[in-house]
């Protein structure tokens, strides 16, 4: 099963839609994964449209549209890998023992917010991603997003992509 993650794309106030390279993956993927920040609600009209599974979140930045059709907290069994999604994790220091206490039955956990990307595993096995952003690399030096594969109970193959600054658009 192939995974796509993607967090704070911010449509359209940070773009006005996400990159070719990200569309592409998506048509790529069984399961797509969004930890939340959409903005507005036609891209999550778009990716319920052209994916075949999609898993979303609300962030701080979502409004009651966005809020009342997604959960906070998003958990899903992925053949035999235990997913929760949400958006804030809070500070990076002490992120690992946080999480491990607030996620005890998880063996992935997805989470956005700081544009930053992420993948670490805790000391209790968690493993935790941040795709970055697509849309708005803040003070990073790449927009980005992560790919990953699960088969046989276990998340591997997971990839950071890195995008071209001069990445183009589809309307």
């Amino acid at each position: 099963m192939r995974l796509l993650l993607i967090a704070d794309t911010h449509l359209p106030k940070r773009a006005k839609a996400l990159p070719d390279e990200v569309w592409d993956a998506i048509a790529a993927a069984d399961v797509v994964i969004h930890a939340g920040d959409w903005v507005e609600v036609a891209l999550l009209d778009e990716l319920a449209a052209r994916t075949p599974r999609l898993i979303g979140v609300y962030g701080n930045n979502d409004g009651p549209e966005l809020r009342k059709r997604l959960p906070e907290i998003a958990r899903e069994e992925l053949v035999g890998v235990r997913l929760a999604v949400i958006h804030e994790t809070g500070a990076a220091k002490g992120r690992e023992a946080r999480c491990d206490r607030q996620f005890p039955d998880t063996d992935v956990l997805v989470f956005g917010h700081s544009h930053i990307p992420w993948d670490t595993t805790t000391p209790g096995g968690l493993r935790l991603l941040n795709p970055g952003s697509p849309t708005d690399r803040r003070s990073q030096p790449h927009c980005t997003y992560q790919t990953a594969e699960i088969s046989g109970g276990r998340l591997h193959d997971v990839e950071l992509h890195r995008l071209s600054p001069r990445t183009t658009t589809r309307q």
